[in-house]
Formats: C-alpha cells, sequence, structure tokens
C-alpha cells in the first residue's frame, strides 16, 4: 500500500524544484510540468516502477521516456526526489555545459533517449517493449508519458497500431490532458473520452482518470494497468496545467514560460518550502535481477561472387545480412512491408525471430529501432530510400539519442526505371551527409555491399547505405575490403587527363565512359567514393593535382549529393570539377533512357569530358 502522505509530500517538493529549476534557467516549461506531477510521482515512488539507479543500464529495469519532453523540469525534478540530482545540479537547468538540457537528451544519464520533437516518445516505447517481449523476454515494463497536444501527430498512432498488433502488453502510455497547448486550447480539450475511445478502438486498454492529481485514482489506474494481458494500456488522465500555482492553474498563456523569482518565491512558499518534503528521497521498487540469455558470435564467413557475374546491390544487402547474422547475435532488422524488395527477406526468412515487420509505417519504424537500440541491439531498418525521407525527423532525433542504428535505402535514383518519379530515391544523400556523423556509404557491386554491411555493424553510431533496383557487374574480389571513409581508384596512369568520380549505378558507366575514350586516346581516371561520408580527401586532392579536371557523376539530385561532397573537398584547389546529376525531372521510362535523359550514363559522361578537354 503506498504511503499517502509521503507521495504527497513528495509531490510538494517536486513542484518547488520545478519552479526552482525553470526560474533559475530563465527559461523552461513549468506549467506543463506542474500537470503531470502526480501522474509520474505515482509511478515512480508508489510501488510501480522498479528501477536500480545505480544501474541504469540493467536490463530489466523498468523504462521511463518522456516523449513530452519540454516537461523537463519535472522529469529532472523526479530524479532529485529519487536523490539522484542534487539542489545544486537542478540549478544548472539549461546552462552551457549541463547534463540538464532544456529537453531530455541522453547526456543525462536517466534519458532512454532524446525528446522533445513531439510524437515520437510512444514509438521509442514500442521498440523497447519489443524488445523486452519479442528479444530479451524480460518482464520489464516501458512507460511514456505523453502530452494531450502530440496525440495529433500521425507517428503516435502508427505506434498505437503496432503496439496492439503486436500485444505488447509491457507498454503503457500515460496521456497527460491538460487542456492547454502552446497557443489555446487542444483538439479535444479536458474531454478523455475522446481519447479513451480512439485509443480503445486502436486495440488498447484505455483506463480513464477523472481527476489526475487525485492519488488514490491515480494508483488505481496504475494497479489495473499493470495487470492487464495481451494488450497495451494507456491511462488518460484529466489534469490542470499549472497545477500547484494557483496564478498559473489552467491559464492560457503561460505555455514556455516561467515564473519571475518574485512570483517564484511566492508560490514556493505557498507549495510549503523548507518543509520535510524537502528532505525526503522516494524509494523506487528494484527490479528482479534477470539478465538475457547470451549467444556466443560465430566467424560469419565470407561473400562469394564471380567477377563479371550481374548481382543488385540490393540483394547483396540480404545476403550480407543472413550471412552476418551468426557474428552478431543483438542485430535484429526492421523493415516496412517491403522485405521483398529490400531483400532483407533473406534474413527474415533464416532468422524470423530477429526480424520484425513494421508494415508502412516509416516513422514508427525509426522510433522502435531508437528504442532497440537503447536496450543494446543493433537494427537494420531497410525500405526504399525514397520513403525514409518521410522519416527525416526521427532519423535527425535518433542520432541526438546516439543511437546505433542502420539504415538503408534501396531503389535509389531514377536507374530504378518504369515505377517513376515517386518511388526514386533522389535527395537521400543530401539528408543523410548533413545528419552529425552518419557515415553514407554507396556501394557499386554485390562485393562491395557486403563489406559495406560489415563496416556498418562494425561502426558504433549511425549509417546509411544506400542500394540499387538493377543488377551491376561484379567488379571486386571478394577478398576485397572496404573501410569507412575510403574510396577505390580503378582507372589510373600518368596521362590522365581527367578524373571520373562515381559511385553505385554511374561508376559503372563511368568506367564505360573511360573505356570509350580510351579508344579515342583519352586516359581517365576512374574512382570509386563508396564512402561519401566520411570521404577520402587524400585521393580526390592527389586526382585533382595530377589531372586538373574533375567529374562527378551521381543518380541523385545535385542539391547535397555526391558531387557536392566532393567539391566541399576541392574547394581552392587548382582544378575544374564539374557535377553531373539528376537534374531534370525525372518520369517513367527504362533505367537506361532516364540514365540519358539526366545526362548520367556513359555517352553522356564522354561527351562532357570531351568538351572539358576542348
Amino acid at each position: 500500500m503506498a504511503d499517502m502522505v509521503m507521495l504527497k509530500e513528495l509531490a510538494s517538493r517536486i513542484r518547488q524544484d520545478i519552479l526552482l529549476s525553470s526560474t533559475r534557467a530563465g527559461s523552461g516549461h513549468p506549467t506543463s510540468s506542474l500537470s503531470a506531477v502526480e501522474l509520474m510521482a505515482a509511478l515512480l515512488f508508489g510501488g510501480f516502477f522498479r528501477y536500480d539507479p545505480r544501474e541504469p543500464k540493467h536490463p530489466n529495469n523498468d523504462r521511463l521516456i518522456f516523449s513530452k519532453g519540454h516537461a523537463s523540469p519535472l522529469f529532472y525534478a523526479l530524479w532529485a526526489a529519487a536523490g539522484e540530482v542534487s539542489e545544486e545540479e537542478l540549478l544548472t537547468y539549461r546552462r552551457f555545459g549541463s547534463p540538464l538540457e532544456g529537453h531530455p537528451t541522453t547526456a543525462f544519464r536517466f534519458t532512454e533517449a532524446a525528446t522533445g520533437s513531439l510524437g515520437q516518445g510512444l514509438s521509442i516505447g514500442v521498440g523497447m517493449a519489443l524488445n523486452g517481449k519479442r528479444l530479451d523476454h524480460l518482464p520489464y515494463r516501458t512507460f511514456v508519458l505523453l502530452g494531450d497536444s502530440e496525440m495529433t501527430e500521425g507517428s503516435q498512432w502508427e505506434a498505437i497500431q503496432l503496439a496492439a498488433h503486436y500485444g505488447l502488453d509491457n507498454l503503457v502510455g500515460i496521456i497527460d490532458v491538460n487542456r492547454l497547448g502552446q497557443r489555446g486550447e487542444t483538439m479535444y480539450g479536458h474531454d478523455i473520452g475522446a481519447y479513451a475511445k480512439r485509443v480503445a478502438t486502436f486495440g488498447w486498454e484505455a483506463i480513464p482518470v477523472e481527476d489526475g492529481h487525485d492519488f488514490e485514482q491515480v494508483l488505481s489506474a496504475y494497479a489495473r494497468a499493470t495487470s492487464v494481458t495481451g494488450r497495451p494500456v494507456m491511462i488518460v488522465a484529466r489534469t490542470i496545467k499549472g497545477k500547484g500555482v494557483p496564478m498559473l492553474e489552467d491559464k492560457n498563456g503561460w505555455h514556455g514560460i516561467p515564473l519571475s523569482r518574485e512570483q517564484s518565491d511566492q508560490a514556493m512558499q505557498a507549495l510549503g518550502a523548507g518543509a520535510a518534503a524537502k528532505r525526503i528521497i522516494g524509494r523506487m521498487e528494484k527490479p528482479e535481477n534477470l539478465r538475457p540469455e547470451q549467444t556466443a558470435p560465430s566467424e560469419p564467413g565470407s561473400p562469394a561472387y564471380d567477377r563479371g557475374s550481374t548481382v543488385a546491390t540490393r540483394d547483396a544487402y540480404g545476403k550480407a545480412l543472413k550471412r552476418l547474422a551468426p557474428a552478431y547475435p543483438n542485430l535484429v532488422v526492421l523493415d516496412a512491408e517491403v522485405s521483398n524488395s529490400t531483400r532483407a527477406e533473406y534474413f527474415k526468412e533464416a532468422h524470423p525471430e530477429r526480424f520484425l515487420e513494421m508494415y508502412i509505417a516509416e516513422q514508427n519504424m525509426v522510433g522502435a529501432a531508437t528504442g532497440l537500440a537503447a536496450r543494446g541491439k543493433l537494427p537494420f531498418v531497410s525500405t526504399f530510400a525514397a520513403f525514409l525521407m518521410r522519416a527525416c525527423d526521427q532519423i535527425r532525433m535518433a542520432r541526438y539519442s546516439d543511437a546505433n542504428i542502420k539504415l538503408c535505402g534501396s531503389h535509389a535514383g531514377v536507374s530504378i526505371g518504369e515505377d517513376g518519379l515517386s518511388q526514386m530515391g533522389l535527395e537521400d544523400l543530401a539528408f543523410f551527409r548533413a545528419v552529425p556523423d552518419c557515415a553514407v556509404l554507396y556501394p557499386s557491386d554485390a562485393v562491395s555491399t557486403e563489406r559495406l554491411v560489415e563496416e556498418a555493424a562494425r561502426h558504433v553510431g549511425m549509417a546509411y547505405l544506400r542500394t540499387t533496383r538493377g543488377k551491376t557487374p561484379v567488379i571486386y574480389d571478394s577478398t576485397e575490403r572496404f573501410p569507412i571513409g575510403g574510396s577505390k581508384t580503378l582507372r589510373q596512369s600518368e596521362q590522365d587527363r581527367a578524373a571520373l568520380v562515381a559511385a553505385g549505378i554511374t561508376l559503372h558507366e563511368a568506367l564505360a565512359a573511360a573505356d570509350d575514350l580510351l579508344k579515342e586516346g583519352i586516359r581517365l581516371r576512374v574512382i570509386d567514393l563508396y564512402s561519401i561520408k566520411p570521404i577520402d580527401s587524400d585521393t580526390l586532392a592527389r586526382a585533382a593535382e595530377e589531372t586538373g579536371i574533375v567529374v562527378t557523376v551521381e543518380d541523385h539530385y545535385a542539391q547535397g549529393g555526391l558531387g557536392e561532397a566532393v567539391m566541399a573537398v576541392l574547394s581552392g584547389k587548382d582544378c575544374r570539377v564539374h557535377a553531373l546529376a539528376v537534374r531534370k525531372r525525372p518520369r517513367s521510362g527504362k533505367p537506361e533512357e532516364l540514365l540519358a535523359l539526366e545526362g548520367i550514363d556513359r555517352k553522356g559522361i564522354s561527351e562532357t569530358v570531351r568538351a572539358l578537354l576542348v
């Protein structure tokens, strides 16, 4: 039985710390934090949350995600109430260099994932719950605090659908229905029935709480939530924004505005500053000391392809995942209902227990991968390169969570052919190049694909691999290695008059153009720039110095792609750089027709080189 007196004293202390930190910072979201105090205090200190703060990474710890990350003053105040954050540390909130950032990031030791871009926390929770139920087979629960405003985000409903599909009864969402958003009332205001009805329709157990500040009602809701089996649970609680500070309660216009020092001092006195609540420490239950079974890695073998044979790089991607599975027991594969196109199905057929079908819901897929990575898994995420762009914000935030996830975009470029422009990934290189510290890899044949999948798996951090629909010739021996940050020079002589730099499908066009021009006595250097980021600056600089002309060729829009990556390296060098890329609106057609339309086929490359040499 929870100690009501203790919980009320803790709630008072937590409210004081919310005001203390946000007022001292001069910024933050105190009203959004105050509304969820009882919801979170009852969870952490009411006997439902099992967590060992001495071991935050314990595999059987329950997990807590603040999807409404702007309520960070509450998040940090909870850990202060648990005795894990001092008052001195609280006072560093939002200061430069402090781990207590404006929205939670992994700089703070108890943060599961970076949040604050609304609509993403539930997807991360889905990944963590999937890990516990299907992969690690551990009884921990994942709790996600949600704001009512963010429930309009489509990504929330992607997550809600998938959680019900997989029967994630170890996932509990808590919607803080405080009625007010940033600029006024939310879509449903205080109508908790509207949220409960919608969630229940999707197959969740919905638990309405009429007064989210009544500990008896809240504790009863958690008791019911933790007894449900076979389906996920959503607690829908009516709360008051700014609760505990009369001048703020249910008042519009206070979102993201802290109290002044004078206002805060008055509110703190009303909350009992200096009373026993400021001295007590809340206690969390410890988890059972259960850990997942460990599987020893084994040698994966080597890729086996005959030079000159033709294999699509997407096929090699799927084969590489299957081959690498024994070497990486923590490797899991997520796909958005296109595994027969991305070829992730090869892994699925061999290891169905480690394959997660995420259906056509790319935002949730990336969010779930972030949750899986936070629980120690090595997620490979695949879909068409064009469709990954739906999840740009989730990918951006995954990087800020330091998520060790790998993404593969297939069907890149106009070379996919007749399917037309809606299916063509033509912006992906630009986006992934802009993601900090994300490796961007673009193989051209089966061997380089398999080796780059190996490199991506070994790489600690985010990596993006771009694959091609059509078959391309195998040009490398299976023993060849492809370190991230490198390149391969495939044609070279002292008489080279220009250097062709390409990757993927256009590398083969560049090789063909070099062969054509050689018949005219024009020697060209050809560089396979398989690692677009990090980039092989030394090889490119040497090619520029020795030839004076560099021509880049890519099946991607000119903005932000391979060409601009090369130009950035060669800026200030005494050479000419000419970029061939997709510059016309694509259309349906044969791959060779579309490459010709854009001037990135062997003929277009040859004509460009001749013109530059005049």
